[in-house]
């Protein structure tokens, strides 16, 4: 199906849907849809007999610290097996009101990838059956995965910047 079948098909049943879509480099069809829609059209492209995206091969969470009131998103990485076709559907949210619906009644293997990108972005899933930090220490206070800290800590003494193809400290190229 190509992926122009796939938007008609998609626009016929829920028309407004879909507020951008494009077609990445490795040719998968990414479509953008808001948080109140999200779980709806997911629902839709499991359950649609000619659509069938039927596997969630994975979730993630994006944050992009520039874009006012989209800072916080995630990606919804869809499978159809029997036709080997694979589908992007993105949701952004505010920074300030990051929550999303959980997909974990319609992929239960969704609540452990729902509980990363909680732990990680702090992106709350809505209506999780059991939403906690799973790979951070629960009295974490930060969400490690945002592009809020600097990548180094300037203190440390113990990094030898030639490792890294960077300039030594006296500001010239190593040998």
């Amino acid at each position: 199906m190509k992926n122009e079948l796939i938007l008609a098909r998609i626009e016929q049943q829920h028309p407004g849907f879909i507020v951008s879509h494009d077609v990445a480099h490795d040719g998968i069809l990414n479509v953008e849809t808001p948080r109140e829609q999200v779980f709806e059209l997911l629902k839709f492209l499991r359950d649609d007999e000619e659509l069938h995206y039927h596997f969630l091969t994975s979730l993630c969470g994006i944050h992009y610290p520039e874009n006012a009131g989209r800072e916080l998103g995630v990606i919804y990485h869809l499978h159809n097996w029997p036709q080997n076709r694979r589908l992007r559907v993105k949701t952004f949210v505010p920074l300030d009101d990051p929550h999303v619906p959980t997909v974990t009644t319609l992929w239960p293997t969704a609540n452990w990838m729902e509980r990363q990108e909680y732990d990680f972005f702090g992106i709350i899933f809505t209506g999780h059956p059991d939403l906690r930090r799973i790979l951070n220490v629960d009295d974490l206070d930060v969400f490690p995965m945002r592009k809020e800290y600097r990548l180094e800590d300037g203190t440390r003494t113990d990094k030898d910047d030639r490792f890294f193809g960077r300039k030594g400290h006296e500001g010239r190229e190593f040998d």
